[in-house]
């Protein structure tokens, strides 16, 4: 296109010069008409801008074209993510069909306690009252049970232990804090074992629920929150299971700290009886000596007695 750039000053200055419209042009024949060669030189130039105009568009398409490009590749690897987390939730959340037979398994139970042998015999009434505070609880029942079965200790004399001894005295209270002492640790533990067994009931259907849920192939119960609570619920099944058992333990560690209590004034007992006798020994052989020896003095080996 830049040769006719070059000849447009060229041609305008020939029609300047021409004398008259028509001019044949080196006696060829050919007739030059001015006005028609401007005009072909106009469109000529228009439709050059037209062709860089269709060439810019073009590149603007092109342009487009590459990002529709990349947003079509974006969105298809987009797609292929989200169908690969969906197959994996999916097979995430579907539950093996044989998992309750593979993993269920029984577990201990508690049981009401009874004894048979007492159904027709006199003492029904106290083993009965007795076996209900082990199955039932409650401290009332243990108090009842310990006064029926437990043989009751008496009162000791108030003017009898005022004239023993302080040591003896010592001894007579420490037994009677002994007796007190294990009075409370029995029917303590009676009332906590029976609480407990008479819970047990309830606390096993929870269990059953709990083993249900996790076993069921429903997808309700296999949700990401279905999930969560059988977990919280486990975990406070297991705190409340653990609380029973921390309460028979500390009744158990009750009972050994009255064990060793009894086991230690036994050993003191015998410890204050050696000192006792350490003290009290020389004084005794010598009134018994002197006993004795008055004794014998006041034989007589006469025949009239004098």
């Amino acid at each position: 296109m830049k040769p006719l750039k070059s000849l447009l000053p060229l041609a305008f200055l020939s029609l300047s010069l021409a004398p008259v419209a028509h001019a044949q042009l080196f006696g060829s024949g050919i007739v030059f008409d001015p006005t028609q060669s401007g005009h072909a030189i106009e469109q000529i130039s228009q439709g050059e801008q037209q062709l860089q105009k269709w060439g810019t568009e073009l590149q603007d398409w092109e342009q487009h074209l590459q990002k529709e490009e990349q947003i079509y590749t974006t969105a298809y690897k987009t797609m292929n993510q989200v169908i690969s987390a969906y197959n994996l939730a999916y097979q995430m959340s579907k539950m093996p069909q044989n998992l309750a037979a593979r993993y269920k398994s029984d577990f201990s139970q508690w049981s009401s306690v009874t004894n048979p042998n007492f159904s027709s015999s006199s003492n029904s009434s106290i083993a009965s009252t007795w076996l209900n505070a082990l199955n039932i609880g409650s401290p009332t029942r243990a108090m009842s049970a310990y006064g029926m079965a437990v043989i009751p200790i008496q009162s000791y004399p108030s003017g009898s232990l005022s004239s023993l001894d302080s040591t003896t005295q010592a001894v007579v209270q420490n037994q009677y804090t002994s007796s007190e002492i294990g009075q409370s640790n029995l029917t303590n533990l009676l009332s906590t074992v029976g609480t407990i067994r008479s819970d047990s009931q309830t606390f096993q259907q929870k269990l059953a629920n709990l083993e249900s849920d996790t076993y069921s192939t429903d997808p309700s119960q296999q949700t990401s929150n279905a999930l969560l609570g059988k977990i919280n619920s486990a975990t406070m099944l297991q705190i409340h299971s653990q609380q029973d058992a921390n309460q028979i333990l500390a009744a158990q560690a009750a009972q050994q700290a009255l064990d060793e209590k009894e086991q230690l004034d036994e050993r003191n007992r015998l410890m204050n009886q050696s000192i006792y006798f350490q003290q009290n020994f020389p004084t005794l052989m010598q009134n018994m000596t002197s006993g004795v020896s008055d004794a014998i003095h006041s034989v007589s080996l006469s025949t009239t007695g004098h």
